[in-house]
């Protein structure tokens, strides 16, 4: 009984810990969580790359750019690639997974707020956020900083694998409420892009795996 009460208590104690290692990685153990997010994200992020289009000649930025898998895709074909994340863990990572890339010029990995994008207006030709957007405090306003940013015709992509009404919804629920997430329907992303100010706004659904890209398009 002792054993077991030993067990729970330990459990309370990791699991408020691991839960902030998933939302804001550390740079030290955070670089484990970022290792695991690039393994386990490198599907969806694949499939959701290939719903927008990524120009040879476009300057992209990643947002919440977690251990730098998703910077290292974009890099096989824009001409250069920054990324931003608030964790020190997850830029530590994503510096040490591009660290040839950087060395070469081609990429860029700042400490960053969503909210508070280091960049001038009309800078990028398309913006990518992977399984980050659950976490922005105030959603419709950084949706905002992010068209700032872009180009005029540029593009942002918002892709997770999960989302209100997807195949894993109901499993994923509770665990997206104990990180404080914001969990949103497909229509929900039309509605948002829409308020912030995006025009051409598109809905990709993968249903067999629960994955959304919702996409948008800085008016010209």
């Amino acid at each position: 009984m002792i054993s077991i009460l030993w067990k729970v208590i330990l459990v309370m104690i990791a699991a408020p810990y691991l839960l902030r290692q998933v939302r804001k990685p550390t740079r030290w153990v955070g670089r484990f969580f970022a290792w695991m997010m690039n393994k386990s994200h490198s599907r969806l992020t694949d499939w959701g790359l290939q719903q927008v289009p990524v120009g040879e000649d476009a300057v992209a930025l990643d947002v919440g750019c977690g251990g730098g898998a998703t910077i290292e895709k974009l890099a096989r074909v824009a001409r250069k690639v920054y990324g931003i994340d608030y964790a020190a863990g997850s830029v530590a990572m994503a510096r040490s997974h591009n660290a040839q890339l950087i060395t070469e010029g081609r990429v860029e990995i700042r400490e960053a707020s969503v909210s508070s994008l280091p960049f001038p207006d009309n800078e990028f030709d398309i913006v990518t956020a992977v399984e980050t957007q659950y976490y922005w405090r105030e959603v419709e306003n950084d949706m905002r900083e992010i068209l700032r940013v872009l180009k005029p015709g540029g593009m942002l992509a918002v892709i997770a694998e999960t989302y209100k009404g997807g195949r894993a919804d109901k499993l994923q629920r509770p665990v997206l409420a104990l990180l404080g997430s914001t969990h949103l329907s497909p229509d929900d992303q039309r509605q948002l892009f829409a308020r912030a100010g995006y025009s051409d706004i598109e809905i990709f659904e993968e249903k067999r795996q629960g994955w959304i890209c919702a996409a948008g398009r800085k008016p010209l």
